[in-house]
């Protein structure tokens, strides 16, 4: 089951699909049950239109959760041309923080069709961009130098069991203060600013 193109679309079919897989990772994160007939008037397409792209819910969820690992993974190197590189770390743990918000809203359907292959898909792609990330900062002296990206991707794990509420996002920015925190004890920068 796949939901990517066979061949290339023309610019008003790709600018549909792009905008219903925005539509859709916006509705699926206020409502995991979203309708696709909702999704379909807001992206301003008939039914006819989304189906085309994503015959089915599965598809479609399937779609937003590579749109959003790919986003992620693209996110890493832009982050550190732009910022020092424990800024970097932190925008982009918050950006996982947001893909934990949505992933929560859909995890049964992600559970229900996930297989090995779309884990292994993506599960490398994002350990190389904590990979980058981590290293950016050792290089800088600013986390210190024995941290693992798995261990630190299981760690924030725990993005994926808060409850999005009202409350999400101050508890996830606390949380992620912790983690960051955490990562900083011994880092060389701060014993040579202890001295």
């Amino acid at each position: 089951m796949s939901e990517r193109p066979s061949g290339p679309l023309r610019a008003d079919a790709q600018e549909n699909r792009e905008r219903i897989l925005r539509v859709a990772r916006d509705a699926f994160s206020a409502d995991g049950d979203a309708s696709l007939n909702s999704i379909a008037k807001s992206a301003g397409v008939g039914p006819g239109t989304l189906y085309r792209h994503f015959p089915n819910r599965e598809t479609l969820v399937l779609a937003v959760y590579r749109l959003d690992v790919q986003e992620l993974v693209d996110m890493a190197p832009a982050l550190l041309k732009e910022n020092p590189p424990l800024t970097a770390l932190r925008l982009w743990l918050i950006r996982l923080a947001y893909y934990g918000k949505i992933k929560h809203a859909l995890a049964a359907v992600l559970y229900a069709v996930t297989s090995d292959g779309l884990v292994g898909e993506t599960y490398g792609p994002v350990i190389g961009a904590v990979t980058m990330l981590l290293q950016a900062c050792e290089d800088e002296g600013t986390i210190r130098q024995d941290l693992d990206p798995d261990d630190i991707l299981l760690l924030l794990g725990f993005l994926w069991r808060l409850e999005p509420n009202a409350s999400w996002e101050l508890r996830a920015n606390r949380i992620l203060d912790l983690v960051i925190d955490g990562m900083r004890v011994g880092a060389p920068a701060a014993r040579r600013d202890s001295l």
